[in-house]
Order: structure tokens, then sequence, then C-alpha cells
């Protein structure tokens, strides 16, 4: 088994694909009673060890599609497995959608929350905080429902869980009704955004920006919600995006990855390619682009009000120190929550995302950058690569304790702790 770019690959004892909650708890029971370890994995966006195990891997796949549907409240619950993208379609037959969404919709609803992903939006929290209800088999076998109304301590600990409660079976999410947005690309100079920055997450409903290393301008990326009417998705228009433009990329990265004295020209080159680009859509197919060029990535969580000078100091380190890199750095921003393992706990927050080509060595590349990060008090994506520890976790999260018991209580006998756990959170 490996992860979607390959940087985590490992060999469990057996890989599982239960189709019902009855199978799913039936499984944890059985791996309870002989003393084996359970990991989940869906489409392997996590890029650290998180779904990694020797002993019992457990898939989602054959568990996915809606439970129920409330249209007067606006509520539907999914089954854990349901992929973003299927989630998206299925939500819009119902004239639903969810509020925001991230740049990538492969991934399982249960995993998307589980690590705190995110979209962009200073409206907008993490995806977890759509969550109003969660039902999960913990470490004992048990069937467990929690919410904002039952049991909301617990449930404000496993709406950012990483795996340690249990297996999501179930996920009820309050949505909006169906809108369209206006997606408007287009090339900026850097002090041009970052003079404006405020201004921007104010007036606009999603907003971010992508940095080309070594080049002075910046790729804007915003939406707002209209009432004209949706442009249709066309063969052709997907034949250009998973073809010509992934295409292109995987060139420019393969010759500045085996020569890389190119790597100014190639990053510069991609910069100047950036053109302007107005298109309406049905918000489910605004958010996610098309990755098939496969990389490494580390993504960083700072408060809001340091991203102006953490970016350029980013940017210094990227230009003297790193001149190979030609991944653009990708910047969001996203509204502070309350739940205990958040990223974005207790603070409005801005995103970095890093990232390299995934035959490149990020490791000195990453190093440099993290060291920026957490000299502002930055949190890592919990499924992106970092090298925290117990105690830097300690550190950087207040309810850290209180999560540790929760944890206790659903899982005492650690059948969700991976060796991975034991290091990250002292398990």
């Amino acid at each position: 088994m490996k992860n979607w770019s390959g940087i985590v690959q490992f060999e469990p004892e057996v890989v599982e694909y239960p189709d019902s909650e009855e199978a799913v708890q039936r499984l944890v029971q059985r791996a309870a009673e002989q003393g084996k370890t359970v990991r989940v994995i869906g489409t392997g966006h996590s890029f650290t060890d998180l779904c990694k195990t020797d002993e019992v891997l457990l898939s989602l796949d054959s568990y996915q599609g809606l439970v129920s549907v409330d249209k007067e409240k606006c509520q539907a619950t999914a089954k854990g497995g349901t992929k973003l993208t299927t989630l998206g379609d299925l939500l819009f037959e119902q004239g639903m959608a969810m509020e925001n969404m991230g740049d990538i919709d492969v991934q399982s609803i249960a995993g998307t929350i589980s690590t705190g992903t995110h979209g962009t939006g200073m409206e907008f929290g993490t995806i977890s905080t759509q969550v109003i209800g969660l039902r999960f088999v913990n470490g004992k076998g048990e069937i467990v429902d929690c919410s904002v109304s039952n049991n909301p301590e617990l449930f404000k600990a496993a709406q950012v869980s990483l795996g340690l409660f249990g297996i999501i079976t179930e996920v009820k999410l309050q949505c909006v009704p169906t809108h369209k947005l206006v997606l408007q690309n287009g090339k900026e100079a850097i002090e041009s955004v970052l003079n404006t920055f405020e201004k921007r997450l104010a007036e606009n409903r999603n907003f971010e920006f992508y940095w080309f290393p070594q080049s002075e301008s910046f790729w804007t990326k915003t939406s707002n919600i209209v009432k004209e009417e949706a442009a249709k998705i066309r063969l052709w228009h997907k034949a250009f995006d998973y073809g010509v433009e992934n295409g292109v990329f995987l060139v420019l990265n393969e010759l500045s990855h085996n020569f890389p004295s190119t790597s100014k020209g190639v990053a510069n080159f991609m910069a100047s390619q950036v053109s302007s680009y107005r298109k309406v859509f049905h918000s489910h197919k605004v958010y996610a682009t098309t990755r098939l060029v496969r990389f490494n990535e580390m993504e960083y969580n700072v408060p809001l009000e340091t991203f102006k000078d953490v970016f350029r100091d980013v940017r210094k380190c990227v230009n003297t120190r790193h001149k190979n890199i030609v991944f653009p750095i990708e910047n969001r921003n996203v509204k502070g929550d309350d739940i205990l393992m958040s990223p974005a706990y207790g603070r409005d927050s801005a995103y970095i995302a890093c990232h390299t080509y995934h035959k490149q060595d990020h490791l000195p590349y990453f190093k440099d950058l993290e060291e920026i990060f957490r000299s502002y008090g930055g949190r890592p994506h919990w499924g992106k690569l970092n090298t925290l520890a117990a105690n830097d976790v300690v550190e950087l999260y207040p309810e850290f304790e209180t999560f540790l018991k929760f944890r206790a209580e659903q899982d005492p006998d650690k059948v969700f702790v991976s060796p991975y756990f034991r290091h990250l959170f002292g398990l």
C-alpha cells in the first residue's frame, strides 16, 4: 500500500472493505479481541503516516452514499466513506450544497474532517465546522453518537479526531441551498495583493493566491455568489484540464528536477502563463482543481495577523536558499473555531502550503520553512508533512489533554493507536 504521492509505503497484514456499519463493528471487535491495531485509509491524500499500519487496514470505499436528507433544515447525513466529489453531486440532486470546500475533492468525508482539511474564506471555518453530528464505532466496538446537542464535549473532540476515537460511519452536515459562484483568476503584482490583503478578504466570499518562486507576481483566485447561468463543463475543457495543463506541468517539473539550473526559468515561465479567467459554475464544481502531477506537501496554519510577515520571510528564504523550487506556494484563509484539535482553534488563520515534485528531496526545503512557521506559532495541517512530537503538540494545543481524555475513554485498549501516534502524541 502507498499514499497518493508514494512517500508513505507499507504492507498491512490485511485490508478490509466493509460495506455496512455492522461489518465495521464486527471488524473492530475482532481486532480488539486479537490485540490488533486498526487504521483507516481513504484516498491516500495524507502525506504523513496517519494510515500506515502493518496490522489491519480498513477502507470505507464500499460504504458511500447519503443516509438521510432533511430539506427543510438543509441538512444531510452521509456515510463516512463518501468521496467529496460524489457527495457534491448527491447534495446537488437534493437542492443542497456544502457551504465551502477545499481545492481537492477526491477524499472521503470522514478523512477530510478527521485531518482538519479546509478551503478558503473568512466567513468559513475548516470543513469540520460544517459537521453537526457524528456516528462512529469506537475501540470497544460500540456505536457512539454525538452532536452539537448530544454529548457536545465529546463532539468537539471528535470533529477533528485523526482516526483516534473510532471508525466514522456517518457524518451529519449543515448544508446550504445550491448556488452558483463566479470564479475569477488573474495575475497580479505581489505588493499590490499584499497592500490590499485585508480588503480582499473582507469583500470576497473566497480568496486565495499562489506564488511561483523567483517570480514577482501572484496567481489570484476569487469567487463570489452570482445569479448568472452556470457554464456547461464540456469534454474539451476536461481534456484540457487533464491533459494539457497537467501534461505541461509534468514536463516542466521533470525539466527542473533533471536540470536544476533551469528552475528559475521554469518558475518564471509558469508565472508568465497565468491568464485572466472568468467562469460561472455550480458551487461544487468550482473549488477543486485536477491534480495529476504528484507532489509532497507541507502546510502550516499561522495567526492571520502574522501572515504578511510570514510570507515575506518565506519568500526571502525560497529566493535565496531554495532556487530549485518551482511548485507554487498556496495561500488561503480560514475563520477560527473551537474544535479541540483543529489547527484553527481559537484564532482566525492563514494557511501556507508548500509543495515539491514527488521525485525531489523535500527535506531541506520543508525544514527551513517549518522553522519560519513554528517561529510564528504555526500549527500543521494534520494530513501534511511536519516534524512535530508530543511536547510540541502540548505547547500548540491548549485543549490537548482534554482530547487525550476523550480518546482514552473511547479507545482504552488503543486499537486505533499506531506507532506514528505513539510518537506524535506520546501514546
